[in-house]
């Protein structure tokens, strides 16, 4: 590219003249084909008719309404000019330089035929709040910054905003440093080695578990409380019917042995529900006795067969010993047919043929449920063995529920209840000649008398069950019924005699 020094301007500054055109001669085959029409010399082809059909297509707009008088009179042409683009009049230029002199003629800012060239910025050096860098400086003043004594002590900040935040940052320092203390201290307790006992899953009670035989056996027992205002004895019992009518020891029942004056007869079921009771009937000979509740809808327990259980089938004691409501013990049948005193009564004994269990039975749990596998009662709980003291010792005793059933069902018929008798007392003997109950003396008119039995004869039969000592000989008297014709065995001066004895009521 050329240069061209142009005359220096008042800044001194040096201007580029413009490039000249460079033309290069136009080949004929490319002039025939984009070249202009013959007769045609300008960009568009005239008009048909000539030039003044020209002034009139391009000039004046055919067909275009005249302009405005006022509008023509404001920006029209002067009159007898003949210039394209008006020029401001000299004597209103700057300063009275004519800016279009042969000097601005050559500033390519101002002249349409000048070629684009990159020329310096539009604002110089000179310029207002110009840097000579193209970039415009800022003209906002900087704030102006506060002093520590200004910030404290000045009226910049309230005083009682600057002492709550001290007093933040303070607690905020305090609680740090406390909670560090109480970290450091009991850092090394918390790293310590742990183990974490495993949790297992939910337990499962399926039907026929201690569990659920308990679940559904414990709303049918309940503890019983008698007392006469000075003296109060505990046990339990069983609901046996649907109206109310509840099984359970005679010895529970009474005070010292016997009805007292003025005694009270409370029951508490399992859920806590309190009522009073009353005496439907006892017998001391077996130590069974039935209360009745007066109770809407109680939960009765269901009666089993004592007579199908086996040695070493699981029992289940459940009752209130030494006053622990509601309580439920564990074990197996250990004997059966066991004949156990229970008492006396007018001298003779109270025994019955027992169901041994080692199912833990303490005072209290007397006349609760012996229940079987199923929740079935099979026995009532009635007496303990102890080896000199009154606690537990694995010997428990129950009266069996097919002895019980008629008894009961007897006391709530008629109040009371007759047993089978011989018409003997006896004692036990155990000799190399003789086992069994040895009879002290005969009653009168009694079936042993009417049979031919005498004193001093050896009872060691009845019917098929062999008689070892004097309480199984009540025993095995009573399973049978009044009037009934048993054969008994016995011994008499070295001989064994059979006879048959009707036996009679008590």
């Amino acid at each position: 590219m050329n240069e061209q020094q142009t005359p220096e301007s008042p800044g001194d500054r040096p201007r580029l003249g413009p490039r000249p055109l460079n033309r290069p001669p136009v080949d004929p085959s490319a002039a025939a084909a984009f070249g202009r029409p013959v007769g045609v010399d300008g960009a568009f082809s005239p008009p048909p008719g000539g030039p003044s059909a020209a002034r009139t297509a391009f000039g004046e707009l055919r067909g275009a309404p005249p302009p405005a008088e006022s509008l023509a009179n404001a920006f029209g042409r002067p009159s007898g000019t003949t210039e394209l683009l008006q020029r401001p009049p000299v004597e209103d230029a700057p300063d009275g330089v004519d800016p279009w002199d042969d000097e601005s003629a050559h500033d390519p800012w101002r002249d349409p035929a000048a070629g684009a060239v990159i020329g310096p910025p539009a604002l110089g050096a000179d310029d207002a709040g110009g840097r000579g860098d193209g970039k415009r400086k800022s003209t906002r003043p900087p704030g102006e910054l506060l002093s520590l004594p200004e910030l404290v002590f000045g009226r910049r900040v309230k005083v009682t905003a600057l002492l709550t935040l001290m007093l933040v940052a303070l607690l905020v320092g305090a609680a740090g440093g406390v909670a560090g203390w109480f970290i450091a201290r009991g850092g090394e307790r918390l790293n310590q080695d742990v183990t974490l006992a495993e949790v297992t899953a939910g337990k499962e009670r399926p039907a026929g578990s201690i569990a659920d035989i308990a679940r559904r056996v414990r709303p049918a027992v309940v503890t019983i409380v008698v007392s006469d205002g000075t003296t109060a004895v505990s046990g339990s019992g069983a609901v046996i019917d649907s109206n109310g009518y509840i099984v359970t020891n005679e010895h529970v029942v009474t005070i010292g042995g016997a009805v007292t004056k003025g005694q009270d007869i409370d029951v508490v079921f399992n859920e806590g529900t309190r009522t009073s009771a009353e005496l439907v009937g006892m017998d001391a000979k077996t130590d069974l006795a039935v209360i009745k509740v007066d109770v809407q809808n109680p939960t009765v327990i269901q009666l089993g067969r004592s007579s199908e259980l086996q040695v070493g089938d699981t029992v289940i004691a459940i009752g209130s010993p030494l006053g622990r409501n509601d309580s439920v013990t564990e074990g197996i049948v250990s004997a059966l047919n066991r004949p156990m005193l229970a008492g006396e009564e007018d001298g003779e004994p109270a025994v019955y043929d027992a169901i041994q269990t080692d199912a833990a039975i303490n005072q209290g749990n007397s006349g609760g449920p012996l229940v079987d596998s199923t929740g079935a009662l099979v026995g009532i709980n009635s007496s303990i063995a102890t080896a000199g003291s009154a606690g537990n010792v694995g010997l428990g005793f129950a009266i069996p529920i097919d002895y019980a059933r008629g008894i009961v069902e007897s006391l709530i018929r008629d109040g009371k209840v007759n047993h089978a008798d011989l018409g003997v007392n006896v004692a036990s003997v155990s000799a190399q000649t003789a086992e069994g109950a040895r009879v002290q003396n005969v009653r009168d008119g009694g079936a042993a008398s009417k049979a031919g039995i005498r004193q001093g004869d050896v009872l060691r039969k009845v019917a098929d069950r062999p008689i070892a000592d004097a309480a199984e000989l009540i025993v095995a008297v009573r399973s049978h019924q009044i009037g009934e014709r048993v054969a008994v065995v016995l011994a008499r001066e070295g001989r064994e005699l059979t006879v048959q004895v009707t036996l009679q009521s008590d």
